[in-house]
């Protein structure tokens, strides 16, 4: 164990001797969980809205209206033909438009169905998905609101004629109920898949930096030549990058519930458990990439190119269920998908070992198998 400890700490004095990695290691984690948290959100505000009203009645400005107090849409101005309304979407200056066609309020007056056009700017497809479902809930509340002001006119008019009217007319209701994210809050989401990206990034460059620096530097010769034996060597140098993982995820962990008010509904000894075996993957991982590296920009450029595929296919930024068949297949290799749910279960379902461990053993089995590889490579190198 006395070997493994002065290990440990020639690697803690190495990594601490440049300053810079302490801004790496416990500074940029937390950076980058604010730019995430920020920066990464699919909520839509502030939708430019360019409106074309050819009834100029008083519901045509109601709708209007209603379009402005939602809190989603901007009135940027009213457009008086359809080459305006072309040019506003076409130069940007509007994100969506609202036709209110001519005899709007006639047909309303006559208890008809008066449709409105309402044309969005879909160079970015999901701010229009996003944006068009905004504008049809507005839509469908004014809808109701004159249904039941008409049945409200029917129902006096009757009792004044002295008619039965009906107590309620045929209507079809849905009534939805959103668990764990009430408030459909995409930081909600996005800061938990931030703590995996963080974890992997950081685990991982520290790891293959560490290993391919004392390549670099000569002294892997000296450690091959010492009487400590291969196992030793390699607890001693990944276990202070496991120690610097933990504070991250203490850290990050920290100022998503403190700053970003993401609630914690799941136990904390839960949460640093399965940290830690995602941990004991990406340092694997890192392990593995440094033995087919023989320069830190080597390692550095395996890492990232890793990286980019696994962000992509761990269901951080694009749901799974959307992926061709055959690529959702190659996800289930992939540490950070099962991760990614198991932290979004412990943050915002209070999930425990219970529900989590079909996550749980996949990833605690990748990991023995991707450090076992890492670990034979590392050994042979040594050799």
């Amino acid at each position: 164990m006395s070997r493994i400890y002065y290990v440990m700490k020639k690697e803690f004095i190495q990594t601490f001797r440049d300053r810079r990695m302490i801004g790496l290691i416990f500074v940029a984690p937390v950076l980058q969980l604010f730019l995430f948290g920020y920066a990464a959100s699919n909520d839509v505000r502030n939708i430019n809205l360019a409106v074309m009203d050819r009834d100029l009645s008083e519901p045509s400005r109601r709708l209007a209206e209603a379009f402005a107090r939602s809190g989603y849409f901007t009135f940027v101005g009213a457009v008086d033909n359809e080459n305006e309304l072309k040019h506003s979407l076409y130069d940007g200056s509007a994100d969506a438009a609202l036709v209110i066609p001519p005899e709007y309020e006639k047909k309303l007056l006559r208890g008809e169905q008066a449709n409105v056009q309402i044309l969005f700017d879909a160079s970015d497809s999901n701010f229009a998905q996003i944006a068009g479902s905004y504008a049809q809930r507005i839509v469908n509340s004014l809808s109701a609101d004159l249904l039941a002001t008409q049945f409200t006119k029917l129902s006096a008019l009757a009792y004044s004629q002295g008619r039965s009217m009906p107590a309620s007319l045929p209507t079809v209701e849905s009534r939805q109920r959103v668990w764990y994210n009430p408030e459909l809050l995409s930081v909600y989401t996005m800061v938990p898949g931030v703590v995996t990206m963080i974890l992997t990034i950081v685990t991982m460059i520290l790891t293959g930096m560490a290993v391919t620096r004392e390549r670099e530097l000569g002294t892997i010769e000296q450690v091959i030549i010492s009487p400590i034996k291969s196992w030793e060597l390699i607890l001693g140098k990944l276990l202070p990058f496991a120690l610097l993982g933990f504070v991250d995820v203490a850290l990050v962990v920290t100022a998503a519930v403190w700053h970003f008010k993401v609630p914690l509904l799941g136990s904390i000894p839960v949460l640093f458990l399965c940290s830690g075996i995602f941990l004991f993957t990406t340092l694997g991982l890192g392990l593995f990439f440094s033995t087919i590296s023989r320069t830190q920009q080597q390692a550095m450029f395996v890492n990232f190119m890793f990286l980019q595929v696994a962000i992509i296919l761990s269901g951080f930024m694009f749901p799974i269920e959307n992926m061709p068949q055959s690529v959702q297949y190659i996800t289930y290799l992939n540490p950070m998908r099962y991760f990614l749910i198991i932290i979004r279960g412990i943050f915002l379902k209070g999930s425990g070992l219970d529900v989590l461990w079909p996550q749980i053993l996949p990833l605690a089995g990748i990991g023995i198998v991707i450090f076992g590889a890492a670990s034979l490579r590392f050994r042979r190198s040594l050799e």
